[in-house]
């Protein structure tokens, strides 16, 4: 499983129409992600970092090109289907959390489950707060968690439907660098076990500490002779 690739892009596009002119959010990019990868998307704003992760993530729809999610060619979906895809292959880690501030931390890891109308094993659930260092805070509200806690806790709710592909928006941008770098620990220790994750970032230290940098620039990516960072 490690080694499979996950999720594989050929050719990616997505174009907007604005008024008669044709906005090149992704024009043209080729990406493979292994089961076992930790990769950064970096670029500086409208370089279509967002684009690609809402793509990864099947929050948005291709214009042209494949993009291949497991078996799934997602690129023709419709959203009825991209739903399920997003369900069972895909977690979201955010920079700003998006917890429910009166629920508790086993409340909040619950939430995708109850959405999917699937079961609730307690089991499984304490596992995962284990396995994040919060089996201590299950019952604690979250407005009552450090930030650190509360990503988390957005880390435990992303990976309680078992996904695939972990998609991460700046995961330690409002979080101090010790932290930070706590968060990253833990990615590093799920990728061992054949989680693939996807990190965009401002932060190239962070960036710099994964195992692959992909470097956007107007739509496409910067390859390597032409880019200062590291793939």
């Amino acid at each position: 499983m490690q080694d499979k690739i996950v999720l594989e892009a050929k050719n990616l596009k997505k174009h907007y129409h604005r008024g008669s002119e044709i906005v090149k959010a992704l024009d043209g990019v080729d990406l493979k992600i292994k089961g076992s990868e930790i990769i950064s998307i970096v670029g500086p704003s409208g370089s279509g970092k967002t684009t690609l992760m809402n793509l990864i993530g099947c929050l948005d729809k291709v214009t042209a090109g494949s993009l291949k999610i497991g078996d799934n060619d997602v690129a023709s979906l419709e959203e009825i289907d991209l739903i399920k895809i997003r369900r069972e292959n895909i977690g979201f880690i955010f920079q700003r959390f998006y917890l429910i501030p009166t629920l508790t931390v086993r409340e909040n890891v619950e939430l995708p489950l109850i959405f999917a109308k699937k079961n609730i094993n307690a089991k499984n659930i304490l596992d995962l707060l284990k396995e994040v260092n919060l089996e201590d805070k299950e019952g604690i509200q979250v407005k009552h968690l450090s930030g650190g806690d509360k990503q988390r806790t957005g880390i435990a709710r992303a990976l309680v439907n078992d996904p695939k592909i972990l998609v991460a928006d700046e995961p330690t941008g409002k979080l101090e660098i010790k932290v930070g770098e706590q968060i990253l620990e833990l990615f590093k220790n799920l990728s061992e076990k054949g989680l693939a994750i996807v990190i965009a970032t401002h932060n190239l230290e962070l960036a710099q500490a994964t195992q692959r940098i992909i470097h956007l620039q107007d739509g496409k990516v910067v390859p390597k002779e032409k880019s200062d960072l590291y793939y």
